[in-house]
């Protein structure tokens, strides 16, 4: 996870229970199960789910109707599953939601920039919360899962961002990513749609092209005066990976870190992935780099190797398959290649736009 100018950083991890059975879904992932006739259907159907998250029993014997997703990778997951409907409200969302869920995010409350209060969060009167970090279902955040499940609110934590020892991802795989999105159809009831998303990130990914070469990059997610940068067994090495790029930080046994800028100096990345946020933008960043006496001597930064990733799209979640694809596009339009299809990035000498 992250680090951010409010929250602690909690990260990764999963233990997958159940198993998805995978099916070909006539309606597709995007399709919603939007009317109550089909809301009816889904619940006399649904067969009881428990599982093992983070170290907490879920037990769903009923699919949620009423749900409060916090943070963008939980709230992205359930509008790629065609489950805006079941969202009673949103919060702390790291960037705009992209285009093709738009319409449906915009009919949804808007709980909070960041971690709801508990009391926003009983006004919705949910009667589930899908967290994409732990801390955001504590005492610190909207209340602890106990507290919570006593008021009749289920509780479901990214399986990678679970911090206890043995359920931590290590290192996260896009089996884990796939891995939640089954979950998420089985608490749901729609298994099939998250089989038939599955299906096509599987595909989606399987044809990317990765990178020739041997490109070092740093990942650069967040802060100025200590930069915090992808390390080896979170999101940004399994995305970097998946591109075929070499990450300078790779020996660091960590999700994210923080290190100085000698050492990024000193590990003079060929290329440098900027995370845009809307709490500490791709822009900000450069600004960093290119001020800082030591940085503004790097290649990459004199030659503007930059390629921009959406936050939401960096964090375990449906949108990771999209980011390799982004990083990959972008570093060949740099090398004079393609140019890129998706996402943003920036090419010699220019500036780069939020995705």
């Amino acid at each position: 996870m992250h680090r951010r100018a409010v929250p602690s950083r909690l990260m990764l991890p999963l233990v997958l229970a159940p198993v998805l059975a995978l099916g070909a879904c006539a309606s597709g992932a995007s399709g919603a199960a939007s009317s109550s006739t089909a809301a009816a259907a889904t619940a006399a159907t649904f067969g009881p789910v428990t599982l093992d998250d983070c170290g907490t029993q879920v037990t769903v014997t009923k699919p949620p109707t009423r749900v409060v997703s916090i943070k963008s990778s939980a709230t992205e997951m359930m509008l790629a599953l065609g489950l805006g409907d079941r969202l009673v409200g949103t919060a702390f969302a790291d960037g705009p939601v992209p285009s093709q869920w738009a319409a449906a995010a915009a009919k949804v409350p808007v709980l909070g920039d960041t971690v709801p209060s508990q009391e926003a969060l009983l006004a919705a009167n949910p009667d589930f919360v899908y967290a994409g970090w732990e801390s955001n279902v504590s005492s610190s955040g909207v209340g602890d899962r106990a507290t919570l499940a006593s008021r009749g609110i289920g509780t479901y934590v990214s399986p990678a961002a679970c911090k206890e020892k043995g359920s931590m991802p290590d290192p996260l795989t896009f089996d884990t990513v796939f891995g939640e999105i089954g979950q998420v159809g089985q608490i749901f009831g729609v298994p099939d749609r998250a089989a038939a998303l599955v299906a096509k990130q599987k595909a989606d990914l399987a044809a990317v092209q990765k990178l020739p070469g041997h490109r070092t990059a740093l990942w650069y997610s967040s802060g100025n005066d200590t930069p915090y940068v992808g390390a080896g067994i979170g999101a940004p090495q399994m995305i970097m990976d998946a591109a075929g790029l070499t990450n300078v930080f790779a020996d660091v046994h960590d999700t994210w870190t923080s290190v100085g800028w000698e050492k990024v100096v000193a590990a003079n990345p060929d290329v440098i992935v900027l995370v845009d946020a809307t709490w500490n933008t791709a822009t900000s960043k450069i600004t960093a780099l290119e001020q800082n006496p030591a940085t503004a001597q790097l290649a990459a930064v004199k030659q503007h190797r930059y390629v921009v990733v959406p936050f939401a799209a960096t964090e375990a979640g449906v949108r990771n398959v999209e980011a390799v694809q982004t990083v990959v596009a972008g570093v060949n339009a740099l090398d004079g290649g393609a140019a890129p299809t998706g996402g943003a990035t920036a090419t010699p000498g220019s500036t780069p736009s939020a995705g």
